[in-house]
């Protein structure tokens, strides 16, 4: 009992407990207790690995088991130690039959468990922050006897859980935020090396091949039995990298927030050993090639597809959309900061300080929008030709939306959603400005003029419950252009102009750097009114969010560790450091000359080899 009290925080309602023990116990171990039942459990007195004889023990943290390209794929060593993929013996239709019902069987009482801790703290009158640390436990997932992440939700209304029984990347970040706030460091050193092991699969869409370094966006612990033994079984993680996922869109955002958590791991719990790792660091380095290998596109900004990041679906986002840019800028300073200095990472090393530094002058300088850039772009010239063009993209006044002309405040602005030639999406999108500010994306000026644009438009953007994923929503004609027609998306709901709580903690790290935490307090009040009453839901609809999404699912992970990270956050504002990127000296100086410099200037051909792509 006073181990689950540590594990749940300052917890008032010990009577509750006793209902919980014994789901708990086998979900939630301390530290030192996980370690100790570790070497107990899967190693015997001599260190000799008990576990099955397809698992390897893995470096500091346990037991590692062999991965599977699919189900019925096992990896097995040739005669000269090779590792080769190989189809695994089909199973009987008795053991496959067994095999879902267990999960069925397991998975109901996860969902069950779950609605119990829900009812039993509305009955005890349990604070809120108790019933969402308990719900958040209740999410985990284990691997080889340890945890490696927590399920997108635990619904129990919902019997087909489809994908959200699976670990998101995206999704496990303000889990993983919220155990490092609370002291519990293991599971998200297990989640960042086991996702490193998952990095650049040769899985297959159509008969080609993600790029060498992508993460995938989710997977799913599955077991399986092993070759020639219908009783023996194994556990692998099975990754998806959008091949399974609705509209087969792979993740841009996955290894981009890989690389945030693994700096916070390290600033939050000390543990440096972790990202000096060689296979971290080739990891990273990875991630990096990809993001910066050259292409067509001649923007300093990733150009990528809809559907690549937390809008998962068709949006009208594709281009270089701002939430892909921050995530972007914040990743590479991330990267720098952890890179380990050596020859052969000098050429990547000197790309990224180049990147940095046109990627930051393009979005500061082409993306933001305040009412006096919004009279520059009323008063454009278009079909303008010559480096000494002012409307560089050709944008057109008239797409102006009439919108915009009364809701730009006086004081304030923000970072425009996308731009592409003759294309300016002049939508609020809340991810893309918040994390622009927390990244040092955002000059302090701007930064400033963001929160004071969310104060302005506080009915707009929180009002009862924070916080809107975009504003406006498209309507009528222009949604169904735009979104195909797509029934989940219509207007004010999910993507399309829906509020999404977890977007609080992200609000939570931007006000504290900026001093402004009343900003946050305000939302978190707002907040706590409704949703443990509602069940932590995915998202709301409606233009005042007063409804809970129509599709919206219950008990959702995301949700629940966004309110504790927030409320985490402004008991100890010092510990937002950890996600928080300062720009350096020497970024700020060259930023400042390409300033003072005439970006506009007719440059010669010789000068264009040493200029920045602006």
């Amino acid at each position: 009992m006073g181990a689950l009290n540590m594990l749940s925080g300052s917890v008032s309602c010990d009577s509750s407990f006793s209902r919980r023990s014994a789901f708990f116990t086998t979900e939630l171990r301390l530290k030192s207790v996980r370690e100790i039942e570790y070497w107990s459990n899967l190693h015997d007195p001599n260190g000799n690995c008990r576990a099955e004889k397809r698992y390897k023990c893995w470096e500091p943290f346990g037991c590692k088991c062999e991965r599977a390209e699919r189900i019925g794929d096992a990896i097995f060593k040739d005669g000269n130690g090779n590792e080769k993929l190989a189809n695994r013996v089909t199973k009987s239709s008795n053991v496959e039959d067994s095999e879902v019902a267990e999960h069925s069987k397991n998975a109901n009482e996860r969902l069950s468990a779950a609605a119990e801790i829900h009812n039993n703290l509305l009955r005890v009158g349990c604070p809120i922050e108790d019933e969402a640390w308990d719900l958040l436990y209740a999410s985990m997932v284990n691997y080889c006897g340890h945890p490696v992440g927590t399920i997108a939700a635990n619904d129990p209304n919902e019997p087909d859980m489809v994908n959200y029984d699976q670990v998101f990347i995206r999704d496990f970040i303000p889990s993983g935020i919220a155990f490092l706030l609370k002291g519990e460091f293991e599971i998200v050193r297990n989640f960042i090396l086991h996702t490193l092991q998952l990095q650049s699969w040769e899985k297959t869409m159509d008969c080609h091949s993600p790029g060498q370094g992508l993460m995938p966006a989710s997977f799913k612990v599955r077991i399986v039995p092993l070759d020639n033994d219908g009783s023996a079984t194994e556990e692998v993680l099975d990754p998806d990298f959008g091949e399974a996922a609705i509209g087969r869109v792979a993740p841009v955002d996955s290894g981009l927030w890989w690389i945030i958590l693994l700096r916070a791991y390290g600033k939050c719990s000390g543990d440096l050993l972790v990202q000096e790792r060689v296979d971290v660091q080739t990891g990273i380095k990875m991630i990096l090639k990809l993001c910066l290998a050259d292409g067509f596109d001649m923007f300093p900004t990733l150009l990528v597809t809809d559907g690549s990041c937390m809008i998962d679906r068709r949006m009208g986002i594709h281009g270089h959309p701002l939430e892909i840019q921050a995530l972007f800028y914040s990743a590479l300073l991330c990267a720098r900061e952890m890179l380990i200095p050596e020859e052969a990472s000098d050429d990547l090393i000197k790309g990224l300080n180049d990147r940095l530094l046109s990627l930051s002058f393009h979005i500061r300088e082409y993306y933001w929008l305040d009412l006096k850039k919004l009279n520059d772009v009323y008063r454009y010239k278009t079909e303008e030709y010559s480096y000494d063009a002012v409307n560089k993209f050709n944008i057109y006044p008239d797409q102006i939306p009439p919108w915009l002309v009364g809701w730009m405040p006086n004081r304030g602005g923000f970072f425009i959603g996308n731009l592409q030639p003759a294309h300016m999406d002049f939508r609020f999108f809340a991810l893309g400005n918040l994390w622009s500010i927390i990244s040092g994306l955002a000059t302090t000026d701007q930064a400033h003029a963001i929160l004071d644009l969310i104060e302005a438009r506080w009915s707009d953007l929180v009002a009862d419950m924070p916080l809107k994923i975009c504003y406006p929503a498209l309507e009528c004609e222009e949604w169904r252009i735009i979104t195909g027609s797509d029934p989940k998306n219509t207007s004010w709901s999910y993507h399309n102009g829906g509020s999404w709580p977890t977007l609080l903690w992200q609000l939570t790290v931007a006000c504290i750097k900026m001093g402004r935490p009343e900003i946050v307090e305000n939302a978190v009040q707002v907040a706590e009114r409704r949703i443990a009453r509602d069940k932590w839901p995915e998202y709301y609809d409606s233009k005042r969010e007063r409804f809970i999404g129509k599709q919206a699912r219950l008990f959702q992970t995301w949700s629940i560790a966004g309110y504790l990270v927030a409320k985490q956050l402004i008991n100890n504002p010092d510990a937002a450091q950890m996600l928080i990127n300062i720009e350096d000296s020497e970024l700020v100086n060259a930023f400042s000359y390409m300033i003072s410099e005439n970006p506009r200037r007719k440059r010669s051909r010789e000068r264009l080899k040493e200029s920045y792509i602006i």
